[in-house]
């Protein structure tokens, strides 16, 4: 058995991990849906390991699964960045980009991006802001960062400012592997609120969530409000309730190293939106229109 693993089969991978169905990896690559399974089926078996659990209604990733995404994904990466044209030269940039970031985007989406910015563009300094969205909003607008990096589907009134949108992150439930929900493919919100819900306060949390709970005319049965996203993945790790989140954030382990499980959920729930916003009608300076582009190369948006 061949043990070459294949750039378009890594490609072909992560396409499907992000979207949960291989079809729709398929219509992403512009290929058919039977060269996604071809490339999953040969990683599996050079692998030795079931990287998905097939469902009804898609696919989720296995504990092997989530683990060679990483390595996938940094692969890709490396190779996305060594064949970057950068707009300018990088060696001889110099300067400073202001950014402010909210607490997902810095703790979950930016670090990785800042250090291969720093690889390419290495005499550029990054200043760093950790504030909420309504304070990077304001020093977007008043001209103290450069760049704001929050969740844009949180942002009022985004016609304020120029945004791009870097990643949309699929929305799914989060529970133990014994917990009852666990055993559903794709569990409706009426379903979900029959057990204790773990809400997560920090970037807005509660309120995005309330948001489309209420949009479904139904309500969570609120058992638990935490800022701490580890507190909540070994409060849902332990079978204490359960949650829905973000792929951006998930990860198949609480800090114990107790499993997490992540299933679609049958009811239309919105994204979660990261991105960048700057000053409308203001011409970014180099080193922040060098940052700018490439957050958006390196996401592919």
């Amino acid at each position: 058995m061949s043990k070459d693993i294949t750039l378009r089969q890594m490609r072909y991978f992560v396409a499907a991990a992000q979207s949960g169905q291989f079809s729709m990896a398929a219509t992403v690559e512009h290929v058919s849906q039977s060269a996604i399974t071809n490339a999953v089926l040969a990683l599996e078996e050079t692998l030795g390991a079931r990287l998905f659990e097939r469902l009804p209604q898609g696919v989720a990733l296995t504990p092997d699964g989530q683990d060679f995404l990483n390595h996938a994904r940094h692969i890709l990466d490396s190779v996305r960045d060594a064949v970057y044209k950068a707009p300018f030269r990088a060696h001889d940039l110099k300067g400073t980009v202001r950014i402010a970031a909210s607490y997902t985007v810095l703790g979950y989406f930016l670090p990785e991006l800042m250090a291969r910015f720093r690889a390419t563009y290495p005499d550029v300094e990054i200043d760093l802001h950790d504030v909420d969205r309504t304070s990077i909003e304001q020093a977007v607008l008043d001209g103290i960062v450069d760049l704001g990096v929050v969740l844009l589907s949180n942002v009022e009134n985004i016609r304020r400012f120029g945004h791009h949108v870097l990643i949309r992150s699929r929305r799914q439930l989060w529970t133990s592997p014994t917990h009852p929900l666990a055993q559903l493919n794709a569990p409706s919100l009426a379903d979900i609120a029959a057990y204790p819900y773990i809400l997560i306060t920090v970037d807005e949390g509660e309120q995005s969530t309330l948001r489309y709970w209420k949009q479904n005319g139904v309500a969570p049965n609120i058992a638990f409000r935490t800022s701490s996203m580890e507190a909540l993945r070994g409060l849902v790790a332990h079978g204490f309730g359960v949650t829905i989140l973000s792929d951006m954030v998930f990860r198949p382990w609480s800090l114990e190293g107790k499993r997490i499980d992540a299933r679609p959920i049958l009811n239309a729930i919105p994204q979660m939106d990261a991105g960048m916003l700057w000053r409308k009608g203001v011409t970014l300076d180099t080193p922040a229109l060098a940052f700018q582009q490439f957050l958006i190369h390196a996401c592919g948006s």
